[in-house]
C-alpha cells in the first residue's frame, strides 16, 4: 500500500536527492522539448552544491513530498529572479514537480497550498511564478488558486528562449 505523501522542510542532506528529482522531473515534463545540449546546459544548474547553497539560505524555502521513503515532488521559494522589479514584500515559486506516478493524485495542490502558506507566514504580499505558455494545464491549475496573467517571459533552456507566461496571487 503506498503511503500518502508527507510534506517536510529540506535539509542540508537533501541536496543529492533533490539535485537528482530536479533533473528527473524537468526531464520527464519537458525533455521532449529541447536539444541534448540545450537540456544537458539546463540540468548543470541542478547540482546538490546549488541546492545545498539555497537550502542554508533562509530567503528560500525547499520543501520535500515523500511517500514509501521516496522522494516524489519538491517545492521552491526564493527571492523573485524575474526580469521585473515586483513589490519589495514578493516572492517567487520557483519550482514545484511532482513524479509522473503521483500526477492526478492532488499532490501538486497540496505543494501549492503548503507554498501560499509559507509566503503568508513570511508576510509575503505577492506570490509570483512563471508557467511554459504551452502547459494550459498548469495555467488552468495556477488559475484555480487565483494567480492572474502578468506577461510575457523568455524562459532560457541553453539557448533556446520559451515564452513563459508570469502569473500573480496577491496575498
Amino acid at each position: 500500500m503506498t503511503d500518502t505523501p508527507t510534506l517536510r522542510p529540506a535539509t542540508l542532506h537533501d541536496a543529492p536527492v533533490i539535485a537528482a528529482l530536479a533533473r528527473q522531473t524537468f526531464t520527464d515534463t519537458f525533455g521532449h522539448l529541447y536539444s541534448p545540449d540545450n537540456l544537458a546546459a539546463f540540468l548543470t544548474i541542478h547540482t546538490p552544491e546549488n541546492w545545498a547553497a539555497e537550502i542554508a539560505d533562509p530567503r528560500f524555502a525547499v520543501t520535500l513530498a515523500e511517500a514509501d521513503g521516496e522522494p516524489v515532488a519538491y517545492m521552491k521559494l526564493g527571492p523573485p529572479s524575474l526580469p521585473f522589479t515586483p513589490p519589495s514584500d514578493a516572492i517567487e515559486l520557483r519550482q514545484i514537480y511532482v513524479v509522473a506516478s503521483q500526477h492526478g493524485s492532488g499532490l501538486a495542490r497540496t505543494m501549492l497550498e503548503h507554498a501560499i502558506a509559507e509566503a503568508r507566514r513570511r508576510g509575503c504580499g505577492a506570490l509570483y511564478l512563471s508557467v511554459f505558455t504551452d502547459n494550459p494545464r498548469a495555467r488552468r491549475f495556477y488559475a484555480r488558486h487565483g494567480f492572474v496573467e502578468v506577461g510575457p517571459y523568455a524562459f532560457m533552456v541553453g539557448d533556446q528562449a520559451d515564452e513563459d507566461i508570469v502569473m500573480r496571487l496577491d496575498l
